[in-house]
């Protein structure tokens, strides 16, 4: 089974989560996709619900799919939040926002009863990193935040897209950065928030309550 086939699979097991009268949150990207997918047969096929959008790209998939939107504000607290993720390890921690959507994505996250992560196999690591730590940063403070990051040897990368500065949901910037050999990552994350100018992190340490993960042509559960 290839990546892909993975990521159907493990978006199909995740849907058997949502409940009539659910809300729901729906995250961002390629596995995400899958699931607003699934879960717009499952409302053609009689299900009701309703979905919390974590990005603009997010909100326009689910209404092709037929799943009605409402804003957090609406919503309030949400009964379950299912979303991809870059990087995962065995303590839940993840790495997300390679989609730039991580900052929507914490909120809906941290608004939400219930968590569910879904991803193919290539995504389970034994120690997050590989996949360089995005950093939401606003625009008038980037470049001197990108020079204090440096100071930290975290090798940053504004993050670019046709050759321009990519710009998040919220017009804010990325820098991309190396934390493949850091230990402590919950220190770590204090650090990076606390600098004046970064809006949020793609850390996601303690928000995870279960990971639907396809492995060939089976799901495998991981549960706190």
């Amino acid at each position: 089974m290839n990546a892909e086939n993975e990521k159907w699979i493990a978006a199909i097991a995740s849907a058997d989560y949502v409940k009539n009268g659910m809300l729901v949150g729906l995250g961002s990207g390629s596995t995400a996709a899958f699931m607003i997918a699934e879960l717009g047969k499952r409302i053609a096929g009689g299900l009701i619900m309703k979905g919390v959008p974590s990005s603009d790209a997010t909100a326009r998939l689910a209404k092709q799919a037929g799943i009605s939107l409402v804003s957090l504000d609406e919503a309030g607290t949400i009964d379950i939040n299912i979303d991809g993720a870059d990087e995962f390890d065995s303590k839940f921690q993840l790495i997300k926002g390679g989609g730039g959507a991580l900052l929507r994505e914490k909120i809906l996250a941290h608004n939400a009863r219930f968590n569910i992560i879904i991803a193919d196999s290539g995504k389970r690591v034994e120690r997050l990193g590989k996949f360089k730590l995005p950093i939401e940063t606003i625009p008038f403070a980037t470049q001197i935040i990108i020079s204090e990051l440096q100071n930290m040897n975290l090798q940053p990368q504004l993050r670019m897209k046709n050759n321009e500065v990519y710009k998040t949901d919220e017009n804010n910037c990325i820098i991309d950065v190396d934390i493949f050999q850091k230990n402590h990552l919950n220190e770590l994350n204090n650090l990076l928030i606390q600098i004046p100018g970064v809006v949020e992190t793609g850390l996601f340490l303690s928000t995870t309550d279960i990971v639907l993960m396809g492995e060939g042509n089976k799901v495998v559960t991981f549960k706190k």
